[in-house]
């Protein structure tokens, strides 16, 4: 049970500060998107999904390569509720976020 616990504490240690990088990213190339993102930047932690909103916001769809990125649940249980949301079918969700069609219909299948 200890190692468990270790390795979770050593994961998040791993992880980048993205608020920061955002945050000077912003500040140098991007201040006048400043106030529309303040609700996403003054987050204590920056989720998952926080950081694909931050991406679409500033760089549109300049997202190319997308076939190796990670979702923890919350991110992908939020992913679909804007599905249902905005009554989105599987490919409009998928061209949205950039993913994979079979992606967006294997999460339904595991969390709905």
């Amino acid at each position: 049970m200890k190692i468990l616990i270790d390795r979770t504490v050593k994961n998040e240690k791993s992880r980048p500060n993205f608020k920061r990088i955002y945050e000077d990213l912003i500040h140098f190339k991007y201040p006048d998107k400043r106030k529309e993102l303040c609700e996403i930047l003054d987050k204590e932690k920056l989720t998952d999904y926080d950081l694909i909103r931050l991406n679409i916001s500033l760089f549109g769809d300049q997202q190319h390569n997308q076939k190796l990125k990670a979702y923890d649940k919350e991110t992908i249980i939020r992913m679909l509720d804007y599905q249902k949301k905005n009554r989105l079918n599987n490919t409009q969700l998928a061209i949205h976020f950039n993913l994979s069609r079979n992606t967006v219909t294997k999460w339904k299948r595991r969390f709905i």
